[in-house]
């Protein structure tokens, strides 16, 4: 027999916190759950919450001794929640995640980019070092994936997506340190669950191996176990000769002209959306999907997510289960996990490729590779300790 108490967490919101305590055998089950997201116009006119201010996570760390008096489910309310917006290419998702999170009073997470990889700490640019790299170790980036897909036999392209699923890993794990630290809920555009859709698609069109496509979503699942799905997947459908008419309309001529950009691969792209991501995610997230051929007012979507209930689910329904915890301690570690130990997080993306030597390179040119990005810039050491960057005092550091 479980037996449920609850009790409501002091809140002038129109929707207040509440926490659901479960007990079975001596366990106890602690979630948030929160009745509804509010937006501007719901929260107009309400006094603010009293609450602790967002926790400097990214300058202090959070162990043991602060989170006897900083418990997690302190900042949390109805609004901490993580929202994941997607879509085809074209089809306005950045936009929209940005409306959505200024309306909600939530933080707005884009979608990463390879390119973003090939910048060290210091800013340096590590493309320019591309003269100097044999060919299986030079940068490619979104640009070079839409001009170039087959580069290598395809090679380049396999590398490219499993660099974008580690961006997108780390993005996101990002966004629930964020949510843990702060109270405040994410907007995200796209997330590393539903960049499987391009594997497929390029397995599909012939640019990755069968090969490829198996040793990816081994990766894949080595790794997502260990993220809490988001609560709500907002999908914007696109017809396939709206989205072509979109990528024609933004005129950028390595994109339109590309492989990527047929309606063949579009529509690939579309049905492993539909079929390989929403069906799955729909049985641990809240979905709204949208005609998106004409996109609709903001405001609209606002209220339908509103009228969400996300306190309808018991203890032991799948949906939203990633976000229940046994105790307040339970949130404190995996507030912990999410922050401090990304690094520990990220490692489980590095399957040995043993089967997969399309993704690997030489031995000879690794240790060209290592060579050259040793002598870059601001690579010789750790940030702050490169004198000819313009770091001082290091004789006084401590780390």
């Amino acid at each position: 027999m479980v037996f449920f108490s609850s009790c409501r967490v002091s809140s002038p919101k129109l929707c207040g916190s509440v926490i659901l305590v479960a007990r079975k055998q001596q366990q106890c089950v602690v979630t948030v759950t929160n009745r509804c997201i509010s937006g501007k116009a719901m929260r107009e006119g309400l006094p603010p919450v009293n609450k602790p201010p967002p926790f400097p996570y990214k300058e202090k760390k959070y162990n043991f001794f602060r989170a006897l008096f900083d418990p997690t489910t302190s900042r949390l309310d109805e609004n901490s929640k993580l929202i994941v917006v997607e879509g085809p290419p074209a089809s306005g998702k950045g936009l929209l995640a940005k409306e959505l999170a200024d309306d909600l009073g939530m933080a707005y997470f884009p979608a990463p980019t390879a390119a973003e990889n090939y910048f060290n700490d210091y800013g340096y640019d590590l493309r320019k070092l591309d003269d100097q790299l044999p060919d299986s170790c030079k940068s490619y980036d979104e640009s070079d994936f839409l001009k170039d897909p087959m580069r290598l036999n395809g090679s380049k392209a396999a590398r490219f997506q499993l660099t974008k699923l580690t961006c997108r890993y780390k993005r996101y794990l990002e966004a629930l340190a964020h949510i843990l630290n702060t109270g405040q809920g994410v907007v995200m555009d796209r997330s590393p669950y539903s960049d499987l859709v391009y594997i497929t698609a390029m397995a599909e069109a012939g640019i990755v191996s069968k090969n490829v496509y198996n040793y990816y979503h081994s990766v894949r699942n080595n790794a997502l176990f260990a993220l809490w799905r988001p609560h709500l997947v907002i999908y914007l459908d696109v017809p396939v000769a709206e989205t072509r008419r979109k990528i024609e309309a933004r005129n950028l001529p390595y994109e339109k002209d590309s492989k990527m950009a047929t309606p063949e691969y579009l529509k690939t792209l579309v049905d492993s959306y539909k079929k390989d991501y929403l069906k799955d995610i729909s049985t641990h997230a809240e979905v709204l999907v949208y005609d998106w051929t004409k996109p609709a007012d903001t405001e609209i979507i606002v209220e339908d997510i509103e009228r969400i209930n996300f306190d309808q689910y018991g203890v032991y329904d799948a949906k939203l289960k990633d976000w229940r915890c046994y105790d307040k301690w339970d949130w404190n570690n995996n507030r912990q996990v999410f922050t401090h130990s990304q690094h520990y997080l990220l490692a489980h993306l590095n399957v040995p490729p043993i089967k997969c030597p399309e993704i690997t390179y030489s031995g000879s040119d690794g240790k060209i590779f290592d060579n050259v990005m040793e002598r870059a810039p601001g690579n010789k050491f750790a940030k702050g300790f490169n004198v000819e960057m313009g770091d001082k005092g290091i004789l006084f550091k401590l780390s």
